[in-house]
């Protein structure tokens, strides 16, 4: 079960580079490229554009402005995915998957995740028989609240308050409707409050309440396998691992604050930090997750990443403070979390190869 313990500027890259294959290019990838280090000594604080020259004291903003541009070139329109998802015979799957690497507009995320998560055939001939047996199949699902998952409203109810995000539908009904027909058509499951956030992307993109239930049981189900065979605790042990590897200075700080960071990773690790990322930062990242066949292979570098984003303001922090920025982590550039989450798998990757040899 699924609860358990505890800088010279390059020419821009080819949009269609598909995170799938990051970890394979060298370190003149556009991901290496968008690395704060990599371009911290290009920026002079009297320049708005990247130069050439020596370092000196690089304007902050400027560097931003230049990274947000190169990561606005690589973003697909909507009317690019429209064309994909139109097509009156079949839908290219691997197209969306290049796509949605990086980023989903929120106009057609829904739709797309359905097709990335295998809930709709790419072949549209099907489409509407298929989509009636599953409507057919979901309608039979017992909805009704029982005594585990009527603990579900206070979460709920906590959730919506915190979010704060408006919406023509009700919201709290959709959610109770879809955990309980989950945990209903699911005897050997019992509700957990984390629940709530890992339904919560489902419910804001996805427009029918039965392909939102069909994606959030993909993704339970995904989790469960997964730490079916193995221990969230030797999950905790190996990222512990790897963040003692990537971010030695960071990891020594923590300790001498004494911060448990295991509490911290056993949460981001097993719910893939729906507890802790805000709702946008959240889909982002999964828009990213489902583009990849390895997603939850991947997931530690993402926590790692996240880290790696926040460490300079850490350090900074005592140990209560970082506690509370963990737990409701602020809002990221999902952008660059993602390129730096496979750029440090990569070099794990390098890393145990040049060892192996």
């Amino acid at each position: 079960m699924i609860l358990s313990s505890i800088p010279q500027q390059q020419q821009q890259q080819p949009r269609q580079l598909s995170p799938t294959f990051i970890y394979r290019q060298n370190s003149s990838s556009i991901y290496h490229n968008l690395n704060h280090n990599h371009f911290e000594s290009s920026f002079s604080s009297s320049s708005n554009t990247p130069t050439a020259s020596s370092p000196t004291k690089y304007n902050k903003r400027a560097m931003q402005q230049y990274r947000q541009e190169q990561l606005d070139s690589m973003s697909i329109t909507v009317e690019e995915y429209e064309e994909v998802l139109n097509s009156e015979v079949w839908v290219e799957v691997n197209k969306l998957r290049d796509y949605a690497s990086h980023g989903i507009s929120r106009k057609v995320r829904g739709e797309v995740w359905l097709y990335l998560l295998g809930i709709q055939e790419a072949d549209r001939s099907k489409e509407v028989s298929a989509r009636k047996q599953k409507l057919l199949d979901y309608e039979q699902i017992d909805k009704e609240p029982n005594e585990m998952t009527k603990r579900a409203r206070g979460e709920i109810s906590r959730y919506l308050r915190k979010t704060n995000i408006e919406s023509c539908r009700n919201i709290s009904r959709i959610f109770e409707d879809v955990i309980s027909a989950y945990c209903n058509h699911n005897h050997r499951v019992e509700y957990y409050p984390a629940m709530v956030n890992l339904c919560a992307p489902f419910i804001y993109s996805v427009k029918r309440e039965c392909d939102a239930f069909l994606c959030f049981e993909k993704m339970i189900n995904t989790l469960d396998d997964y730490y079916s065979s193995r221990s969230i605790n030797e999950s905790v042990a190996s990222f512990m691992t790897l963040f003692r590897t990537c971010i030695p200075d960071l990891y020594s700080y923590f300790e001498e604050e004494e911060v448990d960071i295991k509490e911290w990773a056993a949460s981001a690790l097993q719910f893939v930090l729906s507890r802790e990322l805000s709702l946008e930062n959240l889909m982002r990242l999964w828009d990213t997750y489902f583009a990849v066949p390895d997603w939850i292979e991947l997931h530690p570098y993402f926590c790692l990443a996240v880290l790696k984003h926040l460490k300079e303001g850490m350090e900074e922090l005592e140990q209560s403070e970082i506690r509370t920025i963990l737990m409701r982590l602020p809002n990221l550039e999902m952008d660059q979390i993602v390129n730096e989450a496979f750029n440090l798998r990569h070099e794990i990757k390098e890393r145990e190869v040049s060892e192996n040899l």
